[in-house]
């Protein structure tokens, strides 16, 4: 027995100061982080691929609830995101799957809609780690920059031919359909609608006296609302100054000044009366000077001052007055009203459409925009459809010259211009039927992009006109993904 224990002995202390074995050793205590550091890049790149696929379903499920989040209450609201998710996101390892939904339509519209589960590990589960949790979120935006928008549209004669009014009534209801329908707060949207010929038309039923501080009945010509309009003394005369160059005898049976003098009666100059304004059909001309437009009031949007008469808005008892201007309003339903009444006659003035067109979206006159929201951005739009080339404004039938109203050849400025550099978006249609040339005043009027002309449309047919207005409305309502 003492002999074996010796030998245990010995064998002990050499074990105890052996040093071959150490690698086994230290390789066994560095195991297991080693193996830790690789489970968890396993079990992170799997959780990592479930957070991949969440957010995949979750921007898709925010954005198919945008549609008709607004109509939802909030139990039906997380209801159909819980549906929704579920039937888009299929990983199974993710357990204890939560997803919440809420929308707000404070400062715009907004739809949040938030996702988490847990995916058990393999090789962290060692380590006491049984899962790890993934969590993500998805938000749509919209509503945040509201829509104010002037529909300029061509009612001359012209508009009969080939089904083009027609076609533009279907096309403007859809158009405000859409606009209508985007809509999930009172202030979203607004449009005003500016029928055109050479003219435009304010309601001349609402005319009451006050109106007289912005419009400009006579401005000395017999071209002028009271210079044409009224009854003149003498018999047949319909002009101010065609009346008063002629006399009557206060004696009615004497012809002549000196058979009245000599029978004792009063040759006398015969006098004009300008008719009751109450009687004006609504037309509206460029407003300007009288021999030619000498200022860029035709081309602004100037407050009209009394003092300044050709800054004033021209009255005119024009024979194809069209559909009277409405104002920026979302009362839908009048808009549909207005624009199936619409009729097409006169000729073709399209900067006075445009002008009127800016007019309503700034206010002024006879209009009134509405207050603008701090918590909101604004987008202004005009859409100007016309059909043809210009043919008469109020002091020319050549169209080179209406042409450079509107956007100067020479200069580059005019009312084209002067709507652009106000931040407003304008949308050109030219509608062609009849093989007149392309319009370069519109292509140009229009806020095309660098090297485009993708707010210029030329049609050649009246039912382009619907699918164009769609098209310009998909735009101006679609859906911004914000997160």
């Amino acid at each position: 027995m003492s002999t074996v224990w010796k030998a245990i002995c010995h064998r002990l202390a050499a074990f105890r100061s052996a040093r071959a074995g150490n690698v086994a050793v230290i390789f066994a205590i560095t195991t297991v982080p080693l193996v830790a550091a690789v489970g968890f890049a396993v079990d992170y790149s799997r959780a990592n691929s479930v957070k991949a696929s969440m957010q995949d379903a979750l921007d898709a499920t925010a954005l198919m609830l945008s549609k008709n989040a607004a109509t939802l209450s909030n139990d039906a609201l997380q209801s159909q995101a819980d549906a929704y998710f579920k039937a888009l996101f299929n990983r199974p390892e993710a357990g204890n799957l939560t997803i919440n939904a809420s929308y707000a339509s404070d400062g715009g519209s907004t739809l949040t809609v938030n996702g988490s589960a847990e995916v058990k590990t393999t090789f962290l589960a060692v380590l006491g780690y049984r899962e790890l949790g993934v969590d993500s979120s998805s938000t749509v935006k919209w509503g945040a920059s509201r829509l104010r928008v002037a529909l300029v549209l061509d009612n001359t004669g012209s508009m009969n031919e080939d089904g083009k009014i027609d076609a533009l009534k279907v096309a403007t209801k859809s158009l405000l359909t859409q606009l209508k329908n985007s809509v999930n707060k009172a202030g979203d949207v607004y449009v005003s609608i500016i029928p055109f010929v050479k003219d435009v038309s304010l309601n001349p039923n609402a005319y009451d006296s006050s109106w007289d501080k912005w419009l400009l009945w006579d401005n000395g010509t017999d071209n002028s609302w009271d210079g044409a309009n009224g009854t003149c003394s003498v018999p047949g005369s319909s002009r101010r100054s065609t009346c008063t160059a002629q006399h009557s005898c206060s004696i009615a049976k004497f012809k002549s000044e000196s058979s009245c003098l000599a029978a004792g009666a009063t040759w006398e100059q015969a006098t004009w009366t300008p008719k009751s304004h109450s009687s004006w059909n609504g037309c509206i001309t460029d407003r300007g000077g009288n021999s030619g437009p000498v200022s860029d009031y035709d081309r602004l949007v100037t407050q009209p001052t009394p003092s300044v008469p050709e800054s004033m808005f021209l009255a005119e008892q024009y024979s194809a007055c069209p559909q009277a201007i409405m104002g920026l309003n979302d009362d839908w339903a009048a808009m549909n009203a207005m624009v199936e009444s619409m009729n097409a006659n006169g000729n073709t003035n399209q900067p006075i459409g445009l002008v009127w067109g800016w007019q309503t979206l700034v206010g002024g006159g006879p209009f009134t925009a509405p207050a603008k929201d701090a918590n909101y951005q604004y987008q202004q739009i005009i859409i100007l459809l016309s059909d043809g080339l210009n043919t008469q404004d109020r002091w020319y039938t050549r169209q080179g010259l209406i042409d450079n109203r509107m956007l100067d050849s020479t200069t580059g400025m005019g009312t084209c211009a002067n709507i652009k550099a106000a931040g407003i978006t304008i949308y050109t249609i030219q509608v062609d039927t009849g093989g007149d040339p392309k319009s370069s005043l519109l292509q140009s009027c229009a806020s095309n992009s660098s090297g485009t002309t993708d707010h210029f449309f030329l049609l050649t047919s009246a039912g382009q006109i619907v699918s164009t207005f769609n098209q310009i409305g998909t735009t101006l309502t679609k859906l911004r993904l914000a997160k």
